[in-house]
């Protein structure tokens, strides 16, 4: 059975930091892309940061380039997003995701999903 637990979240300030974990389990993991989305309430989940199994070929959305870094240790099967400069506007569920390939794709082409960890950034 194919497990992605999601760690690290939490309450933090605005201008603060928080990193994310999440560990695979389950199957083999190479040549998976891995890395995060993220849903806030009443709006869609959209893709953060994502990182290729080897090279490594990151992607980062626009509103959070320069501020977070996507990274993996493929001998854990472990994904990390390192997030500065946190903004109220990060407040979301923040879910850990796989698929086979470069890259994660779109919400419907992931292949495995967390359950998600809540983050909160107070002004």
């Amino acid at each position: 059975q194919v497990q992605l637990v999601e760690s690290g979240g939490g309450l933090v300030q605005a201008g603060g930091s928080l990193r994310l974990s999440c560990a695979a389990s389950g199957r083999t993991f190479t040549n998976y892309a891995m890395g995060w989305f993220r849903q806030a309430p009443g709006k869609e989940r959209e893709a953060v940061a994502a990182i290729s199994w080897s090279s490594p070929i990151t992607f980062y959305a626009n509103s959070v380039r320069g501020r977070f870094t996507i990274s993996r240790d493929n001998a854990k099967n472990t994904v990390y997003l390192q997030m500065n400069s946190l903004r109220p506007e990060d407040t979301a569920d923040y879910y850990c995701a796989a698929r086979y390939g470069l890259g994660l794709g779109t919400v419907n082409e992931v292949e495995y999903w967390g359950q998600g960890t809540q983050v909160t950034v107070a002004s």
